[in-house]
């Protein structure tokens, strides 16, 4: 039986994954947000302070140099992606990043230091915003409108997937800091409110801009992390931080909620690993980790480093560590958290292709006192 011509062209169409208006049917994700997620875009920000450019960032992700990422390895996104099966989105300061390039595997906007509020992260100087990631959003919908069209274009953004992924900044680097207005404009309830108003209108524009499948991360138990056990007089988790995210993390899923009911053809999620990081870090062992409460990567006994710098000494088993930085976590400590999230949510495999590769397995190491030659 002989096939019209047209039918030909749909069939063919169809097997290789586009639509007969252009559009590619292939999933993709559109990621938002901090350090935690970061792939790049700061280190195309040269006057920026938060950056992770140096040395031993990236030791255990490819080649093993810097890449941008704010950990030895993967991020929690990064690898909820490959289980997935999505590509894993390029920075959108990345200089190889085209329309194309969009189409086939989305775009990654989160920037170090950023926040839900505009003013957070301001003595890092150079940061993107969530405002100013959703602004730059708004300009990669329209390159990709002038390539397929614009209906096209609208089922291309309908279809793909939605990471929001900020907060600990907006306290860490903002509201816990006196040095910023927040600090004393606000109080800890008042400072919530303020965050969930901001949020509610960014999301509610990701929504008008096609963002239909969307997750938004909670955050962990922030006063835990090693810069804030180091600036307390005990060593301790700082109790007030914690509670702040809690009660972030409380008020951000009935938001979600509430969205998911106003908003039309919304499937909002909420993220919350909370409980089993808080967990892994008070009982370590129990998750195969032998420390959770310093970093793997530090300057001697200078304390708090911030970052991991060429002259950083290293931990024995990068794998055993819970932090990588005095901020963020390590690759296992990512893998963790992105399993608890998987298995809350069971995520299913979108696409029929592999995802990359996951990082190469930390091997144990001996602490360098000083950087290796870059590799050519």
């Amino acid at each position: 039986m002989k096939l019209m011509p047209s039918l030909r062209i749909l069939i063919l169409a169809i097997l290789l994954g586009f639509g007969i208006d252009g559009c590619q049917c292939k999933v993709v994700q559109f990621i938002f947000g901090d350090s935690l997620s970061d792939v790049g875009n700061n280190k195309y920000l040269s006057r920026s302070l938060a950056q992770a450019s140096l040395p031993w960032y990236g030791i255990d992700f490819g080649n093993g140099m810097p890449n941008g990422r704010f950990t030895n390895g993967r991020t929690v996104a990064d690898i909820i992606g490959d289980n997935a099966g999505l590509p894993r989105p390029p920075a959108f300061l990345d200089p190889s990043l085209t329309e194309d390039v969009i189409l086939n595997d989305g775009v990654n906007y989160a920037s170090g230091g950023g926040g839900i509020l505009n003013e957070t992260g301001g003595y890092f100087i150079q940061r993107f915003s969530l405002n100013k990631q959703i602004a730059l959003f708004r300009g990669t919908q329209q390159l990709i409108i002038n390539k397929i069209g614009k209906k096209a274009a609208q089922e291309f953004f309908q279809e793909a997937l939605y990471v929001v992924a900020l907060g600990s900044n907006d306290f860490i680097n903002n509201y816990l800091m006196p040095v910023y207005s927040d600090s004393w404009k606000y109080n800890d309830q008042g400072f919530i409110d303020y965050l969930m108003e901001t949020l509610e209108g960014q999301l509610r524009t990701l929504h008008s801009l096609g963002g239909r499948q969307l997750m938004v991360f909670g955050l962990g138990p922030m006063g835990c992390i090693p810069l804030q056990r180091v600036l307390s007089t005990s060593g301790d988790c700082q109790d007030r931080t914690n509670k702040l995210a809690i009660s972030f993390n409380q008020a951000t899923s009935k938001l979600i909620d509430s969205l998911s009911t106003k908003l039309a053809n919304a499937s909002f999620k909420f993220g919350d690993a909370y409980d089993v990081v808080n967990d892994v870090i008070t009982n370590p062992t129990k998750y195969g980790f032998i420390n959770s409460d310093s970093p793997c990567c530090s300057f001697g006994r200078i304390r708090p480093a911030l970052t991991c710098v060429p002259a950083s000494t290293l931990c024995k088993d990068r794998s055993k560590h819970v932090f990588w930085d005095e901020y963020h976590p390590s690759d296992s400590a990512n893998e963790l958290i992105a399993n608890e999230l998987i298995k809350k949510f069971g995520f299913l495999r979108l696409n029929d292709t592999n995802g990359p590769s996951p990082a190469p397995a930390v091997a144990p190491s001996p602490a360098p006192a000083v950087a290796p030659s870059p590799k050519a």
